[in-house]
């Protein structure tokens, strides 16, 4: 027969091990769900599902009238972990950025068909002998009943070192009398020594697009390889983000948000600017 006192340790004993044992699967459970929420995005289309709440812990996927479909805690957990944690981001602006992309009266999200985020797109091509570097700026837009991915600006150093237009005052100008010539003083707009952009209109862009195309028909420009691709996204209000693809052991690698800052408008059109070289 046991006593009631042995009988009161063993229940306090009992109580302890289960006690325990439940701390010990809370913690278990706790570490698989960050292991998850860390697991490589292998995909920018799994980074568009899972910062907008369209997947599972589980990597299925989920749609529209699905119970958790753009859960507010799913995201949470998702948007927080999606940047790589390595990098110069600092940890109050990620807070407020996920508190603003999350919050339940206006949650923001990533619209993949939209037009406010394209791809740089870092590649190397033969060019006279040499490899060099070009940087290709892809778009989507719509194709048939789907979409594509077009090429909507280049930058190749030795396309931007053709054009150097004149903006001065003594800039060279063609006289406004020339009609009266029939335009005969040409023959000094196009001299070896002078640059022919200075006879061009107010606000003359080069069309790099276009010379990268007559050099890849000419046959002296030769696609090599693609080195680094990284996105700009410009989709939600009052924020620029970058993002990259990090190719390292462990947890906290594949498509991540490697840049982030807050901006208007006007500040998103010098960001643009900045990117694109102009």
């Amino acid at each position: 027969m046991i006593r009631s006192g042995t009988l009161l340790l063993l229940t306090i004993l009992i109580m302890k091990v289960s006690l325990v044992s439940g701390q010990g699967n809370l913690l278990d459970e706790m570490q698989s769900h960050e292991e998850k929420l860390l697991a490589d995005t292998k995909q920018v289309n799994q980074f568009f599902r899972r910062f907008n709440g369209e997947e599972t812990l589980n990597g299925d996927r989920l749609y529209e009238g699905d119970r958790d479909y753009h859960d507010h805690k799913l995201r949470r957990d998702y948007v927080s972990f999606l940047f790589d944690l390595q990098g110069s981001v600092g940890s109050d602006l990620r807070k407020e950025f996920v508190d603003e992309v999350t919050d339940r009266k206006s949650p923001k999200y990533l619209q993949f068909h939209q037009n406010t985020w394209f791809a740089e797109v870092q590649t190397e091509f033969l060019f006279n002998g040499r490899t060099r570097p070009v940087t290709l700026f892809m778009e989507l837009q719509p194709q048939g009943q789907g979409y594509e991915w077009i090429i909507s600006d280049v930058q190749f150093d030795p396309f931007t070192r053709l054009f150097d237009k004149d903006t001065t005052a003594s800039k060279p100008f063609m006289h406004p009398m020339s009609h009266e010539l029939d335009f005969m003083n040409l023959r000094k707009a196009f001299r070896p020594d002078v640059n022919p952009e200075s006879f061009t209109k107010d606000g003359y862009t080069p069309d790099y697009v276009t010379l990268f195309l007559y050099e890849l028909k000419s046959g002296r420009l030769q696609f090599e390889t693609v080195r680094n691709v990284k996105f700009h996204f410009f989709d939600l209000e009052g924020w620029y983000f970058e993002v990259s693809k990090f190719n390292r052991p462990g947890k906290n690698s594949g498509w991540l948000i490697s840049n982030l800052t807050r901006a208007n408008l006007n500040q998103k059109e010098l960001i643009k600017g900045y990117i694109y070289g102009r």
